[in-house]
């Protein structure tokens, strides 16, 4: 069976832009570029550092903003089962959110985040809902 890699290719300056914490105006649809006011660190801010914090894999603060970035889409937009993948300096990863699912009102998603770093791989699993505002909360 042959495997198919989700790649979400951001422009730099698009990301630049995200990281930076400005905002964008979009479709309303509750998405990062989302016109209702909050920044992107507001987005990375609610996953708690993420599951990647959780790995035991030392990452600069650059690469851990992509690896909660990639987090972030991976739950927010990916279908699941299919990869998003980061790279950063001396580090790279990949995360894969398995189908949405219902809790209350909310929808919540298991996933997991694979992370090398020098020839070695690390897989941490976690799962997240989605809040009202369009963040996603980690469940502990």
């Amino acid at each position: 069976m042959r495997s198919t890699r989700l790649h979400l290719a951001v422009p730099p300056i698009l990301m630049a832009c995200l990281l930076a914490g400005c905002s964008t105006s979009g479709s309303g649809d509750g998405s990062l570029l989302s016109p209702r006011g909050s920044s992107s660190s507001q987005y990375i801010a609610a996953l708690q550092g993420g599951i990647v914090g959780r790995s035991g894999v030392a990452v600069s603060e650059s690469d851990r903003s992509r690896a909660l970035e990639a987090e972030y889409r991976a739950l927010e937009a990916a279908p699941g089962g299919q990869p998003v993948v980061w790279k950063g300096r001396d580090v790279s990863g990949e995360v894969v959110a398995a189908a949405p699912y219902q809790v209350g009102s909310q929808n919540c998603r298991q996933y997991t985040h694979t992370v090398s770093s020098n020839g070695r791989e690390v897989k941490a699993r976690g799962a997240a809902c989605r809040n009202d505002n369009g963040t996603w909360t980690p469940l502990s």
